[in-house]
């Protein structure tokens, strides 16, 4: 017989000797988690390797303080790093639908929008008075009394020629001359013109109409002049402006001489502030408009403004960025829209850039679920990445049946770390299904959910608790409570051995402890507030298992807590339900009859049971034949059910106890129900661990007690989770009052032992087992079975 566990293996309590502080409060601040080293240098590696590909992908459970621990890392790493460089968007003067963009050292932008705006002022103020100084004008008046000369002349000779012709000319303009015929120095009128017959009249038009083409060629000649005229003012004004323009710019030039693009740009500029320096000399608040109109009338100079892309301190460090909404323009950058009656409009003033231009030069950080629930989005950032450049397109343009006009900026390269945050399945999905992937993120940084739970490890963490305490402004922990918080991390694992690297968990655990010691009016916080904490907290969401407690208890949800039945046990199920996990027992019931070596699971024949318990099922049958029928067919048909189960069921955890279910009804012999089981076997009837092994059993522990808390009760797990047990209190002090025992066990002879009270037996040198063990019995059983179903053939063929 298995001997049951003692209380020191139910339970490993930190040592409290270990630490030497009063307080939390008196140790050292971590800046780094703790047991995240791997993960650390995989960021390490992924952000100072120079190469094409590299970026990271840091994965973990969500809350384990992967992000803080990421960006904590970057900033340290940035801040040793230097400013890149600046970016801005000009107009592109040849084709405004194209804006070119600037690349100037940190810092300099700024400056440069700054030189722009101050020339552009200066030009509004400094070419008005050119052109209203007393060398303006007099060159002007000169020009214009030139025209107005050759004019005059030219309406001299016309009036000479009308009297060689008979003619009266009147001329009201430049462009407008009349005339009429006279006779004898007498103008005739309209009348008198019409009375007059025969060839005189007709001598008269003829004269009319060889004067009438001298004076065309006489207005032509005047328009030509007019036009003359207009060039050689535009010249003046061009002339003039340029002397202007040119030395104020040249002041710029000078200051940008070493940069290309803005030399360029500044060309670009001279020459349309020459061709458009009327909008200089235009003043809006002349122009008789209303007043809401008046903007559709003033000149506007948004032409020659600096879009401050990207601008950067002289003196700060590389740039950290965190996208917390990485839709598609958030990340690449949009091209805004103004509505003015009716009609959009945009200019490069409106570009705006996303997150991959702000951190261009050092790391972006995303989550991955949030870019990928983002349309768009995942696929503009591999194109950026790939690319090496960010181009910034209208989505509304690519999808849209309506055809906008938008802007083409120019693309601008990019040398940036990416770095995504998310579980380890998205990093799985997206490598096996997404060939882009690995290449774009060659590095993974797993974050640990767990470390080993050594003495050095143990004053780590405490030092981690104390620096959570700190930043969260938490009153400091006595070492007892240090010790209780380390014992819980140890449960969150499962493992006596390891604790928890689950910041979030930790971190809320010890802020509701916080609450409660403060409101006890305590100095720190002590063991009796993490206590209180922590079953407040399992209070509050434990109404679904507090029900199915009530269940049992009224008998609603059938199970038998004392004496013996055959072919019927207690196992134990793990439930997690809304984030809290907890055991309850189930009834398993097994018939057996004679049959073919079939094992029937009603739960897997009306589809309620996942593959992971079929196959356990499956295994039962192997280990029966290989166990007891090697020379003889396994003439036996069993049904197993999980009796009042209405869901789904999965796991093979209970694989051993449905295999002792079948094994008590064929050896007739009845198991004891006051001890419940968990554990799945394999073909040669190892027992093996299962999950959730301190819920399951606190879980028939609080129904037991509820039951008759006098009576004694058990549970039989593996041996293999011996390691995993952290029990609550309630359960130790039952073990060591010897109302409660737990049993670890090895293999199936060692449960059907403790179960039927019975040995399990063992082969003798003739290979045969003692007929009063537990497999006696099954074989002669099978034998006798096995003899019916021959002679039920036999009896069947005659």
């Amino acid at each position: 017989m298995v001997d049951s566990l003692n209380i020191s293996q139910l339970y490993h309590a930190c040592d409290t000797k270990l630490f030497s502080f009063t307080t939390t409060e008196e140790l050292e601040l971590l800046e780094q988690p703790i047991g995240q080293e791997n993960a650390l240098d995989a960021a390490d590696f992924a952000t100072n390797i120079k190469q094409d590909g590299y970026n990271l992908f840091a994965m973990g459970p969500s809350g384990s303080g992967k992000h803080s621990a990421i960006i904590s890392f970057l900033q340290a790493k940035a801040d040793k790093e230097s400013t890149p460089n600046d970016w801005c968007y000009v107009n592109n003067f040849k084709d405004e639908h194209k804006p070119i963009v600037i690349e100037l050292p940190p810092g300099d932008a700024r400056k440069f929008k700054d030189d722009i705006d101050e020339l552009i002022d200066l030009l509004k103020a400094i070419l008005p008075t050119v052109f209203t100084s007393n060398n303006y004008l007099n060159e002007r008046e000169a020009i214009n009394q030139k025209y107005i000369n050759i004019q005059s002349k030219i309406f001299l000779k016309l009036q000479e020629k009308a009297q060689n012709y008979d003619v009266s000319m009147n001329s009201s303009s430049s462009t407008r001359v009349t005339f009429v015929p006279v006779i004898n120095g007498k103008i005739l009128s309209a009348e008198e013109f019409g009375a007059i017959k025969g060839k005189e009249k007709e001598q008269i038009k003829k004269k009319m109409a060889k004067f009438e083409l001298i004076v065309k060629k006489a207005l032509y000649k005047v328009s030509e002049l007019t036009k003359d005229v207009q060039k050689e003012l535009k010249a003046l004004d061009r002339k003039v402006t340029k002397v202007a323009v040119e030395s104020l710019i040249d002041e710029v030039r000078h200051k940008y001489r070493d940069l290309e693009k803005i030399i360029n740009y500044l060309n670009a500029v001279e020459e349309d502030v020459i061709h458009h320096v009327q909008d200089f000399l235009t003043k809006g608040e002349n122009i008789g408009v209303v007043p809401f109109m008046q903007e559709f009338y003033t000149p506007s100079f948004a032409r020659y403004k600096i879009n401050l892309f990207i601008s950067h301190n002289k003196n700060s460090n590389a740039p950290v960025i965190y996208e917390d909404n990485p839709i598609h323009q958030n990340l690449i950058g949009k091209v805004e829209h103004l509505s003015q009656i009716g009609t959009l409009i945009t200019d490069f003033n409106m570009i705006k850039p996303g997150a991959l231009h702000k951190a261009n030069g050092g790391y972006l950080i995303l989550d991955a679920r949030k870019v990928l629930m983002k349309p768009f989005a995942y696929e503009g950032l591999k194109r950026a990445l790939l690319a090496k450049e960010i181009r910034i397109e209208s989505l509304a343009e690519q999808y849209s049946s309506l055809s906008t006009t938008s802007l083409e900026p120019e693309s601008i390269p990019i040398n940036l770390k990416v770095v995504l945050i998310g579980e380890r399945m998205l990093y799985y999905l997206l490598y096996h299904y997404d060939p882009d992937f690995k290449e774009l993120f060659k590095v993974s940084a797993d974050f640990e959910d767990e470390m080993p739970r050594s003495d050095e490890n143990i004053q780590l963490y405490a030092k981690m608790i104390g620096t959570i305490a700190k930043d969260n402004e938490l009153l400091p922990l006595t070492p007892e409570a240090v010790g209780r918080v380390i014992e819980q991390s140890s449960r969150d694992v499962s493992h006596s051995l390891k604790f928890s690297t689950h910041l979030h968990t930790l971190s809320d655990l010890l802020k509701e402890a916080d609450y409660y010691s403060k409101k006890s009016d305590h100095s720190s916080i002590e063991k009796n507030d993490i206590e209180k904490a922590l079953s407040t907290k399992v209070e509050r969401i434990n109404r679904i298992q507090m029900k199915l407690y009530e269940q049992i208890d009224e008998g609603t949800i059938m199970i038998n807590l004392s004496g013996s039945s055959v072919g019927q046990i207690n196992a134990l199920s793990y439930i997690s339900i809304g984030g809290h996990h907890f055991g309850l027992p189930s009834r398993i019931t097994a018939i057996t009859r004679i049959g073919k070596g079939e094992i029937l699971d009603i739960q897997r024949k009306v589809k309620l049971s996942g593959p992971i318990h079929s196959k356990g099922v499956m295994i039962l049958s192997s280990y029966l034949g290989s166990k007891y029928a090697k020379d003889m067919p396994l003439s036996l048909s069993a049904s197993l059910v999980f009796e009042q189960s209405y869901g789904m069921i999965e796991g093979d955890s209970a694989s051993s106890t449905e295999l002792y279910a079948i094994l008590s009804s064929l050896a007739e012999l009845p198991i004891q129900q006051n001890i419940a089981v968990t554990g799945s076997v394999n073909q040669f009837g190892e027992i093996q661990p299962i999950g959730g092994v301190n819920e399951k059993i606190e879980g028939f522990f609080d129904i037991c007690k509820r039951r008759d808390s006098e009576a004694f009760y058990g549970v039989i797990i593996p041996y293999a989770n011996i390691k995993h047990l952290m029990l609550k209190s309630e359960v130790r002090k039952a073990v060591e009052d010897g109302k409660f025992a737990i049993y670890a066990i090895k293999s199936i002879d060692e449960g059907i032992s403790i179960l039927t009270g019975i040995e399990a037996g063992k082969v003798n040198t003739k290979g045969n087992f003692p007929p009063k063990s537990v497999n006696g019995r099954i074989i002669t059983r099978l034998k006798e079975l096995s003899k019916i179903l021959k002679k039920f053939y036999h009896s069947e063929k005659k």
